[in-house]
């Protein structure tokens, strides 16, 4: 008898490639969706703490690229390109993100954006192509935490712009 047989939930096949990370964001799902979308938003809040973001090309539709640099509080540069491979306003974006156009070693991301209430449940949902790749994101990179720390930023800076259109 399977495990799901038991009643045990079923186990994706790439459970062991995933990381996911979501966060309650206390915005609307259009103004969170559109700081994700627009290269004036993503500069301001993009990455883990301490870290800053240059933009060498943004176009934001199917097929499009972002390619941008990632700089670390440690001065290393990190460069990082981003494929939009689906795009569904304001629900959800799909992508492909490596450190170049051809890497092999891309991952694939999903996000989703979710009314709850007021607020919005922004999840990122990241499969790498081996288990491999994911430990190393996870144990060198810090994916998890960076991760988080990202989704802080992004709902900091939401937060900010909100407030800037209550009072204008």
């Amino acid at each position: 008898m399977s495990a799901m047989g038991r009643g045990m939930p079923a186990q994706s096949a790439t459970t062991d490639r995933e990381i996911v990370i979501s966060r309650v964001i206390n915005a609307p799902r259009e103004l969170v969706f559109e700081a994700f979308t627009d290269v004036r938003h993503l500069s301001q809040w993009w990455g883990p703490e301490g870290f800053t973001t240059t933009t060498r090309a943004f176009e934001f539709r199917v097929g499009g690229v972002w390619d941008f640099v990632m700089h670390g509080p440690d001065g290393t540069d990190y460069q990082e390109w981003i494929s939009w491979t689906e795009i569904t306003p304001p629900e959800q974006i799909a992508m492909l993100h490596g450190e170049s156009r051809g890497d092999p070693n891309a991952f694939e991301s999903a996000l989703t954006f979710a009314p709850e209430g007021a607020a919005t449940r922004v999840e990122m949902r990241t499969v790498f192509p081996t288990k491999e790749l994911r430990d190393a994101a996870v144990e060198k990179y810090h994916a998890i935490e960076g991760g988080q720390q990202t989704l802080m930023k992004l709902a900091a800076y939401v937060a900010q712009i909100a407030r800037k259109g209550v009072e204008d």
